[in-house]
């Protein structure tokens, strides 16, 4: 579905800038909790993004550093394209990352008892690297630190492992 919509800037610390998408438009890409949609502004790359409500429209957070890249500024009006994201994690999966749960049966058992929020963190970790073999320290570590846990998530210790395995390089 392709829409009109305005920057719009938060009034909060924690995020910076949103679109902000009427309710009837989406509804139509809301199924049950899911409301994970893939949201393309402009020419830019597209955004795995969630609808969240915020009063009476749905909010899709837009970083920084997007719209720096892409030369925006809050109040531009932008052209932009939404649809369902029907991805298995809602988000892209490094190939790097998915090697490592083809092979791995006890992490990849823990790392698929976690929630899709914790599930779509961890792939961000791994995926925010572009250097395949940092990614793939990070996926060790996390593997390694899922195990450890029985796949209880603490991420204070998580980030010692991860940092243990860079330095392995």
């Amino acid at each position: 579905m392709r829409i009109k919509a305005t920057i719009q800037k938060f009034e909060s610390d924690l995020w910076s800038y949103y679109l902000a998408i009427p309710k009837e438009i989406g509804n139509n890409f809301i199924e049950g909790e899911d409301r994970r949609i893939i949201c393309t502004i402009g020419s830019g790359a597209p955004i795995h993004s969630a609808l969240m409500p915020k009063g009476d429209v749905y909010s899709v957070y837009v970083k920084k550093d997007f719209m720096k890249k892409n030369g925006l500024s809050q109040g531009d009006e932008v052209e932009v394209v939404l649809e369902k994201d029907r991805s298995e994690y809602g988000m892209p999966l490094p190939e790097s990352f998915q090697v490592l749960l083809d092979q791995d049966t006890e992490g990849s058992a823990y790392f698929h008892q976690l929630t899709k929020g914790k599930q779509r963190t961890l792939i961000h970790l791994v995926g925010k690297v572009k250097n395949v073999d940092s990614q793939l320290a990070k996926g060790l570590a996390i593997m390694q630190h899922l195990k450890e846990s029985n796949g209880m998530l603490d991420f204070k210790r998580l980030n010692v492992l991860i940092k243990e395995y860079n330095n392995r390089k």
